[in-house]
């Protein structure tokens, strides 16, 4: 039976991927099945073998480690501000975004970051039936976050045309940035968080080549990754600065859109007896249903599903946290994976903005593919949920 719908899910998301097509003779059916293949064995060992058990408790441990210097630094800072028997939210999830956002500056700095990034981006064009440049960038968002990934290709953005800036938004909104993943970590089980980060990056690619399919030339392949000269200790304050900014921006958000949210249920149940969540939650639970939540959990799924589309994954990850004592086993872990991309109403505005700070041209053409470009990274989302259901 998990066979059947996993089949049956893969035909839905291709499908909708299929009728947006912008060039449905130009889809490349052998890197698709590939890269589903790759996905179906990556999923396998890091959820159901002792070797991926071994790699996620590695890198959730090394993120223990990381989180507790992390707290060094935070209640030397704020010590003795929580209220006594409660986990602070801002000090204890966001506020470790800052030392991650240094150790990345730190790796960057030393050429190490940059060499991986080139050359994992090499590997994966030979796989993917994309450019080189579209696959540094899937691997960079993963390092740098949707926003600053553009910064390493500014020089080459007013030469890009809109189908391949278009692949380029995608990854960036498809992926989350390593600086995060620690924050996501105190909130979902890290081996979600991995198994999400890996299969996303290829999901990205698969949905690019249903939806915006092309061939890139040796002569339009040539790219320069661009790094600015700084001094250690500027790049050390440029870093902190980052990953503060980050936190304070996710927090801003959380509290706007906690409060919105709270204001349109109160609303919307005192009109229809329902709130305005849970009636999200019978729209998106067909979609819960065809990637694998069982029957009796798909209304509780979807309702975190569309949560997650219409505000962010930390508002989500919270809601999940809330109602995850009613749930399988099953359901948190499809949920979870679904939940670890940027892909939200949000994210079209961060993305739009950034790459209109750079180049305005090109930040409009964004902007005018906004809503197709989400619509990409939610169905690169729903399949990477899809396969986690089968192994589930």
């Amino acid at each position: 039976m998990k066979v059947i719908i996993f089949l049956a899910a893969l035909a839905v998301i291709f499908l909708l991927a299929y009728i947006v097509s912008y060039n449905k003779k130009g889809i490349k059916f052998k890197p698709i099945v590939m890269m589903i293949i790759l996905q179906l064995i990556l999923a396998f060992v890091l959820l159901n073998t002792e070797f991926g058990l071994l790699i996620i408790k590695g890198i959730s441990a090394l993120f223990d480690y990381l989180l507790g210097y992390a707290a060094d630094g935070i209640n030397f800072v704020f010590g003795g501000i929580a209220n006594k028997g409660e986990m602070p939210f801002f000090l204890n999830v966001l506020m470790p975004i800052v030392f991650i956002s240094v150790l990345i500056g730190i790796a960057q700095h030393i050429k190490v970051l940059p060499i991986i990034i080139r050359y994992l981006g090499l590997i994966l064009s030979k796989i993917n039936g994309l450019g080189k440049l579209e696959s540094y960038n899937a691997v960079a968002s993963a390092v740098f976050g949707q926003s600053e990934v553009f910064i390493s290709v500014k020089k080459l953005l007013p030469h890009l045309p809109q189908h391949r800036l278009y692949t380029l938004c995608t990854s960036a909104m498809s992926t989350v940035s390593a600086s995060i993943l620690g924050a996501y970590m105190t909130m979902i089980d890290p081996k979600y968080v991995i198994t999400a980060l890996v299969l996303n990056l290829f999901g990205g690619f698969i949905i690019a080549n249903i939806i915006n399919p092309y061939v890139v030339s040796e002569e339009e392949d040539i790219f320069d990754i661009q790094e600015e000269k700084q001094t250690f200790f500027e790049m050390l304050g440029e870093y902190i600065l980052d990953g503060f900014k980050v936190a304070i921006i996710v927090g801003a958000m959380l509290i706007g859109f906690v409060a919105l949210i709270s204001l349109i249920n109160h609303v919307f149940a005192g009109i229809f007896g329902i709130s305005f969540q849970m009636a999200l939650g019978y729209v998106f639970a067909p979609f819960a249903f065809i990637v694998g939540v069982p029957a009796s959990d798909i209304v509780e799924a979807g309702t975190i599903m569309a949560t997650k589309l219409l505000s962010n994954e930390f508002v989500a990850m919270i809601d999940l946290g809330k109602v995850s004592h009613s749930l399988s086993n099953k359901t948190i872990g499809i949920v979870s994976v679904f939940l670890v991309s940027f892909a939200n109403f949000s994210s079209i505005g961060i993305i739009a903005g950034a790459v209109k700070g750079l180049n305005e041209k090109k930040g409009n053409v964004v902007a005018r593919f906004g809503l197709k470009l989400l619509y990409g990274a939610t169905l690169v989302s729903l399949l990477t949920a899809t396969i986690t259901g089968l192994m589930l």
